[in-house]
């Protein structure tokens, strides 16, 4: 079901009246009316990968009370947890791409082969959920927290349908103890929700989708626009794919928020990072710092010499690319922001900007120093975006072309308009939460009241086509 959907706008009213109806019957009552609101969520997709969420959610439960029950079982307790988690996903995700990588290379060398290929789709969601799943078992593997003994509370911390199928990817510690205490409706946190929810469904449907309609059909025909169609398009596809993670994310927490949970923070205005560094500190943080926490830790981290360093920094980027899909593009494009995370790491510079940009004009370093990190981080999304190293690289050669001075194709300049709306709003309020966070006791109910209408009707007046988005595939 996406949030963007007539089906979901019935689903959401539906789902938090019977909720809150049943918090006179207690919590418990309410994480199973949860469970199954989740499943019907998730299932109305595709209802016969339910059986994949609900193996995923048994299995870790188990062996979270087996690691506390049989400690010197431990270890082998979470390899089975990993290889099944992991397996799973590389069955369904991986297991075709690496049979036509190994066929493609015997053909290359003169030996074809002729391997069987598994015909079946992505289950939505998946990358996410596993980690999410996976998380409880390492934390309890670590002593981090202890196995949950109440089953629904944990099928519900693994299917909690706000952030079921495109994150944040929560950690047990965090999500699962909400579930274990009585919500109390609150109204200020849940009306801040619904702001966030607008907020959420204007980055989608008029960045996102307006982006993508510009996007689309330049990178479908690259072999036939400019250099300076190309270069718009990949601009344009920098926000397209933050409007719609990040408005996804929007979306998700503040829905949560509606039922009195607070998930992870996903993204942090990353587009104003002064250096690669802080772009992955504020880019789609919940995989980042799970990354951070059960590979790049691991593995020594940063306390070794600095070879062992980057090293680890490699990994971790090469293992968050190939997290993302199914296909070389994504390994490169990962590889790319390690390369350019290089750097930082030699000269221990890698957490240089932990602060907040201050004021509302940025001095001319600190301009310059956004504009380069975004130039990075947009030719880096053209691997993202193209559907082979090829067209990726044909992409990339035509924008430091000659033809990059060639007129574009033509750009709708309400598109333009929209873009630096959203871009200053963004600025404005890169120190609060999501960009509609508003301090109810210093702005007037007249002004609040403006601000959600003109939101609101600039969703309606220029939502176009229905989008998937484009993190559902992962």
């Amino acid at each position: 079901m996406l949030f963007n959907s007539f089906e979901f706008g019935v689903f959401l009213p539906i789902v938090f009246s019977i909720y809150w109806l049943l918090g006179y019957l207690g919590r418990k009552s309410q994480n199973v009316f949860l469970v199954l609101a989740s499943y019907v969520f998730y299932g109305w997709w595709d209802w016969r990968f339910l059986g994949l969420i609900l193996a995923s959610s048994l299995i870790d439960y188990w062996i979270g009370g087996q690691i506390k029950a049989k400690p010197n079982h431990k270890k082998s307790l979470l390899l089975i947890s990993v290889v099944f988690n992991l397996g799973m996903l590389f069955v369904v995700k991986y297991y075709n791409f690496f049979i036509d990588s190994f066929i493609a290379s015997f053909s290359f060398l003169g030996y074809p082969l002729d391997l069987p290929e598994l015909d079946w789709i992505l289950p939505v969601g998946i990358s996410f959920y596993t980690f999410q799943t996976m998380s409880y078992t390492i934390d309890v593997y670590k002593g981090k927290m202890e196995p949950t003994r109440e089953l629904i509370s944990f099928l519900a911390f693994v299917s909690f349908f706000p952030q079921l199928v495109a994150g944040p990817i929560e950690r047990a510690k965090n999500l699962l103890p909400q579930f274990y205490t009585k919500r109390t409706f609150d109204y200020a946190s849940s009306v801040d929700g619904c702001r966030q929810i607008l907020w959420g469904f204007f980055k989608k449907i008029v960045i996102a989708d307006n982006c993508a309609a510009f996007v689309n059909p330049i990178f479908s025909n690259y072999d036939d626009s400019s250099g300076s169609s190309l270069l718009i398009a990949s601009i344009f596809f920098a926000f397209q794919i933050y409007g719609d993670f990040s408005g996804y994310s929007d979306i998700a927490i503040g829905t949560a928020r509606l039922f009195g949970f607070k998930l992870s923070k996903n993204f942090a205005f990353p587009y104003f990072s002064r250096d690669i560094g802080e772009f992955w500190r504020r880019w789609h943080i919940s995989l980042t710092t799970w990354f951070r926490d059960y590979v790049y830790i691991p593995l020594g981290g940063s306390k070794n010499k600095k070879l062992v360093t980057l090293r680890n920094v490699f990994i971790v980027f090469a293992v968050s690319g190939m997290w993302h899909g199914a296909n070389w593009t994504f390994l490169v494009w990962g590889l790319i922001n390690a390369v350019c995370f290089l750097p930082l790491i030699l000269l221990d510079r890698n957490r240089r900007y932990l602060d907040e940009i201050e004021g509302n004009v940025p001095s001319f370093k600190t301009a310059l120093q956004i504009l380069f990190t975004f130039s990075i981080t947009v030719l880096a999304w053209v691997f993202f975006r193209s559907e082979n190293i090829f067209q990726a690289v044909y992409i990339l050669r035509e924008i430091f072309s000659l033809s990059v001075l060639e007129a574009p194709a033509p750009v709708p300049p309400t598109l333009i308009l929209l873009l630096l709306f959203f871009v200053v709003i963004e600025w404005l309020q890169k120190s609060k939460n999501h960009g509609l966070e508003i301090e109810t006791d210093k702005t007037k109910r007249l002004l609040r009241w403006s601000i959600y209408l003109v939101v609101g009707l600039t969703i309606a007046w220029f939502g176009g086509a229905q989008e998937e988005f484009i993190y559902f595939q992962f």
